[in-house]
């Protein structure tokens, strides 16, 4: 004969952390999941119902609800040495990390690449793309910054920007940028059109013809 699903008596302050477990977008969906059992479980519901209601199987709620009968909302957390172990150790890990983060020798390029880390460092690529997402370590992103070192940076920005939030009465404010050193190139043939069975084609050889400025204005 199985064994009957222990009943769940919870209190305000409990029912307060389950409930606030479920709201939170910050939660992870195991810890949702294990909440919401405990709370169906509480308002009276069997098992099957609390399976067909959050579409897991019988035994995972059996599970949770007996955690919980068990151990409180401790038991809904999972025991340590539990899943999977790593293949790899930790210091191999951290070596990893720590030279993706260094500029690579000049046979390598200027940025790491996976292949090229892990050819570097003797380990598959698919170690060192985990390290790396593990790490949210991207090589091949960089972004661009930039200090102004005039004194009066602060109150000139601020009279720009109080002026795109409140221009003057009946008037316009346009934000100019310009793009400089555009190239103008153009084929040295002219362009062979596009066929039946053959794509348009452009030669390979370009002559310049100056550069140019785009001016844009918001």
């Amino acid at each position: 004969m199985a064994r009957r699903a222990p009943s769940i008596v919870i209190d305000s302050q409990q029912r307060l952390t389950l409930e606030a477990v479920v709201r939170s977008p910050t939660s992870a969906q195991r810890d949702v999941l294990r909440a919401r059992i405990v709370l169906l479980a509480a308002e009276g519901q069997r098992s099957d119902q609390i399976q067909q209601a959050l579409g897991v199987s019988k035994p995972v709620v059996i599970m949770w609800r007996r955690r919980y009968a068990h151990s409180g909302l401790s038991g809904l957390a999972d025991q340590t040495g539990r899943g999977r172990k790593r293949l790899h150790d930790a210091t191999l890990r951290h070596r990893i990390a720590a030279t993706a983060c260094t500029d690579p020798p000049p046979s390598v390029g200027t940025h790491w690449s996976v292949r090229t880390l892990a050819k570097h460092l003797g380990v598959g690529p698919s170690l060192v793309q985990s390290v790396l997402a593990a790490e949210s370590i991207q090589p091949h992103r960089c972004r661009y910054w930039k200090h102004s070192n005039d004194p009066e940076f602060e109150p000139k920005m601020l009279a720009v920007v109080g002026l795109y939030l409140d221009p003057p009465g009946n008037a316009v404010v346009l934000s100019v940028d310009e793009k400089t050193s555009i190239q103008a190139l153009d084929r040295t043939q002219p362009r062979l059109p596009m066929k039946p069975h053959r794509i348009e084609r452009l030669s390979h050889e370009y002559k310049r013809n100056g550069t140019a400025a785009l001016l844009a204005a918001l």
